[in-house]
Formats: structure tokens, C-alpha cells, sequence
């Protein structure tokens, strides 16, 4: 039988701290061969939206799976579906906006363990929205942060963002008037959203600083300007191939220095020990995200054991055999 387990019911079964350890474990195996990743495709559909999906398989847990979602009239509808390596079968068909926002913001939370000072105790958000929440949580989740400054175009969203997360998190969140307000005295940045042109700018960066860049995942987009990249002393990525195909904020200003990719490496190497990370406090660090299938994939396999163990989701008669 194929588990359905819903929005609701992932809510219920999967925390920050469940999905950062997937999302790091995942990677140290990434690293060692014995998961592999398909990058994201698109259709671009006839009325401007998309179909995406993109796939894993960790030989090691036994697992293959995919995610695929739509985007249509501003409305994303996500799906993972989890399928058993030794018997073929359909496991779990599990709606995925929550848990993608979650293993999003995990992967950010790895990077940051990794990556940032290992004293830094402020962030800087810029974007107001269901990600930036995320991206917060698994960030004060690995560093304990004092003090978050926030950045939105929209004051009520950014007010209101600013009230709940600082309340849910129990530390001081202040709404900022401008990126450049925000970041000026943050230890980790992290730009979560849909903008084309650059959010961030290397004017503003103060030394030593980390940063989560995880929006513009199409190769026209930028979060952060030619400076900004400029700037980066250390540059990780989930996936290679999928950042060459759709990380805006690389591939735009390395058109002008190709030489520059070969500075580039995977976050699942610094996870696993095989290269270095951040060696000297004053240096920027940057982790582009662009979001890969593994990541889905190992906390798929979580959510599915979980609700198992507590007797959710609900069971569907696919692939049954008549009588």
C-alpha cells in the first residue's frame, strides 16, 4: 500500500532539527558516492507557468524518489513521491510545500554550521516570506543568534514577520528600512527571495560575514550584484551541474571570469572532510542554493517513517490487483 500523507499531518511530524540532520547526513553520502542527483527540468507551460521536477536515489537507505510541482497563476503545488529501491514499490505520496520550505532552510542551516563564524550571533534576513521563516529557524537552530535584522519592501509584511518569528523564537527580530541597514552588523545573511535584479550588494557586506543566497534559481536572476560575488572569499553550491544550469548570481558574472568555477565546490564535500571551508575569520563565505532532490529525498524518508510510527497519513489502494 502507498501512504498519502498531507500538508497537515508533515506540520505535525517534521521539525528544524529532523531536517538538518537528514539534510546533513544526505550530504556526507552525497559525498561518498552512494546518492546521486538528478538537477531540476522545467516545461514552461502554454499560460506562463512551469512544471519542475527533479530526482534522487540513496542506495544506501534503499530509496529513490522524486519531487514535481507546478507554478500556474502564482501558485505552487508540490508533490514527492518516495518508492522502495529492493521491491519497486510506491512507499509514500507526500504533499511537500512545508517539508520543501523545511529541507530548504536546513540545507541553509548545514551551510551556516559549516561556514560561519563559529561565534556569530546575528543574522540578517532580506525577504519577508514562507522560506525566510524557514531560513531563520535553521540558522538560530546551529549558531543561537541574539539579535536578527529583517528587510522587506513591504512594511506590514515586514513588521509582522519581524512579531511572529521573534516570538517563535523567543530573541530580538527588528525591522529594518533597507539591505543595507539589515546586513550592516550581521554575522550570517541570508537573501530569501523572488527578485530578478540584486537584493544584496558588495558595498555592504562587513568582513567576515556568511551568506545563504537562495532565491533566483533561473539563469537570469540575481540576488546578489557583481560585487557581492566578487567579494566571496569561499563559494559552496548544492550541486554543479544544476548551479551551471540555473544559479543567475554565478553564472551572470562569471560570463566575464570562467576562470572563477573552479573556485567553486559542493556543500556535501565540506561535509563530508574533503575540502576545506572557511580558515581565516575575516573571510565572506557564500552557499548558493538552488534546492537539489537528495535533500527531498532524505526527508521524505523521514516524514514516512514518522508517520508510520505514529499512525498517520492514510493508506491507497494503487497498483491493487483485481480478484
Amino acid at each position: 500500500m502507498t501512504l498519502h500523507i498531507n500538508e497537515a499531518e508533515v506540520h505535525e511530524l517534521l521539525t528544524m532539527p529532523i531536517a538538518i540532520a537528514a539534510v546533513e547526513e544526505v550530504s556526507r553520502e552525497q559525498a561518498n558516492a552512494t546518492v546521486m542527483v538528478h538537477p531540476r527540468r522545467r516545461f514552461e507551460l502554454p499560460n506562463k507557468g512551469f512544471f519542475h521536477y527533479m530526482a534522487a536515489l540513496d542506495t544506501g537507505a534503499g530509496y529513490v524518489g522524486m519531487k514535481q510541482y507546478t507554478y500556474v497563476k502564482g501558485k505552487l503545488v508540490f508533490l514527492v513521491t518516495l518508492y522502495s529501491v529492493e521491491t519497486g514499490e510506491l512507499l509514500a505520496l507526500i504533499e511537500a510545500d512545508y517539508m520543501g520550505q523545511l529541507r530548504t532552510g536546513a540545507a541553509s542551516g548545514v551551510a551556516t554550521k559549516y561556514l560561519a563564524k563559529k561565534l556569530a550571533k546575528s543574522a540578517a534576513i532580506i525577504g519577508t516570506g514562507g522560506q525566510a521563516r524557514t531560513q531563520l529557524e535553521a540558522i538560530h537552530n546551529v549558531r543561537m543568534l541574539d539579535a536578527v535584522y529583517v528587510y522587506g519592501r513591504d512594511k506590514d509584511r515586514r513588521t509582522r514577520f519581524c512579531d511572529e518569528m521573534g516570538d517563535r523564537l523567543g530573541i530580538t527580530v527588528y525591522p529594518m528600512e533597507s539591505s543595507a541597514a539589515a546586513v550592516e552588523h550581521a554575522d550570517v545573511i541570508c537573501t530569501a527571495t523572488t527578485a530578478a535584479h540584486p537584493v544584496l550588494f558588495g558595498k555592504d557586506l562587513p568582513p567576515g560575514v556568511h551568506i545563504n543566497a537562495i532565491g533566483a534559481n533561473h539563469a537570469h536572476k540575481q540576488e546578489l550584484d557583481e560585487a557581492a560575488i566578487g567579494k566571496a572569499n569561499v563559494i559552496f553550491v548544492d550541486s554543479l551541474a544544476q548551479t551551471n544550469q540555473e544559479a543567475g548570481d554565478l553564472i551572470i558574472p562569471f560570463a566575464k571570469q570562467p576562470e572563477r568555477w573552479a573556485e567553486v565546490k559542493e556543500l556535501a564535500d565540506l561535509v563530508a572532510g574533503k575540502v576545506p571551508g572557511r580558515t581565516k575569520d575575516a573571510q565572506i563565505t557564500l552557499f548558493k542554493s538552488n534546492g537539489i532532490a537528495s535533500w527531498d529525498l532524505a526527508v521524505a524518508a523521514k516524514v514516512c517513517a514518522l508517520a508510520k510510527e505514529k499512525g498517520l497519513g492514510r493508506e491507497l489502494p494503487l497498483f491493487a490487483k483485481g480478484s
